[in-house]
């Protein structure tokens, strides 16, 4: 199920590097950055405040979150926001697919297959995922396969947040542990995006060091590679539904599907090389 997950999984994710997704929001008032991003993200819980967006995306500083949040529906509502963000996905993908892969039999296979999956998931506990279940399913393949996507997304993102709870990592310190793998975004990204100040993000990492969790150049330690480990199986088995409702043979189609469309995202520059990485 990870395997299916990390080939599903870019097909939402591309939205926040595109620019076609901002252009729509901005033409609503919304300012670029950061409340947008919560603006669209948030949406499909209604208007909610900074509390319900701090504790379900887990690892932002709430500070951040509250400079835009509530303040954001006197501008527009989150039933405007659900379709200029449907409307920067479509631009998206027409740019980075192009129109044969819109209209390709693999495209539509892999929407149906995506969406089958998501029908799967479990609605408990799962916040983002049980409100982006209740939005319809787009008509057009390409975007019913970023809406299944996102609802895949969310389910396992839903479970990782309850086990970095049992892992005892706060959001912040769960993603400076990540950002040591090199695998992650920059602190750089990481910090300007979600909030935290050079000094929080150093206090996370003198915690995770005193749980030896990280070494004092910073690098991460077997102990923090082991936790890791321990929370992503404990994810995996929290998101096992939706792939259990497909069955194996689907899921590996689907993984088969989704990760070459992912691999033609990545070939258009849908996730700048620049972002990632320990800096």
């Amino acid at each position: 199920m990870s395997r299916c997950h990390a080939a599903v999984s870019p097909l939402h994710a591309a939205v926040y590097f595109a620019p076609e997704r901002e252009d729509e929001l901005a033409k609503l008032g919304l300012e670029r950055g950061s409340t947008a991003y919560f603006a669209g993200r948030a949406a499909p819980l209604g208007a909610v405040g900074a509390g319900a967006v701090t504790a379900t995306f887990a690892n932002f500083n709430h500070e951040h979150v509250a400079r835009s949040l509530p303040a954001v529906w006197a501008v527009t509502t989150p039933e405007a926001v659900l379709d200029a963000r449907l409307r920067g996905v479509d631009g998206m993908l027409r740019r980075l697919l192009g129109p044969d892969a819109l209209t390709s039999t693999e495209l539509a296979e892999a929407a149906g297959l995506a969406v089958r999956a998501a029908e799967g998931g479990h609605r408990e506990a799962r916040p983002l995922y049980a409100a982006n279940a209740d939005l319809p399913v787009p008509g057009e393949p390409h975007l019913a396969l970023w809406h299944a996507a996102t609802l895949l997304r969310e389910h396992r993102g839903d479970g990782h947040v309850a086990a970095l709870a049992v892992a005892g990592l706060s959001g912040l310190e769960a993603i400076v542990l990540h950002n040591a793998t090199g695998t992650a975004a920059t602190s750089a990204l990481l910090k300007r995006t979600r909030g935290w100040s050079d000094e929080q993000w150093a206090a996370a990492r003198d915690g995770l060091r005193g749980r030896g969790l990280l070494d004092e150049a910073g690098e991460i330690t077997e102990a923090g590679v082991a936790l890791r480990a321990e929370a992503e199986a404990l994810t995996d088995r929290l998101d096992a539904a939706p792939y259990d409702h497909l069955g194996p043979a689907a899921t590996a189609r689907l993984t088969a599907l989704a990760g070459a469309f992912t691999a033609a995202l990545r070939r258009a520059g849908a996730f700048p090389a620049a972002a990632f990485g320990k800096g």
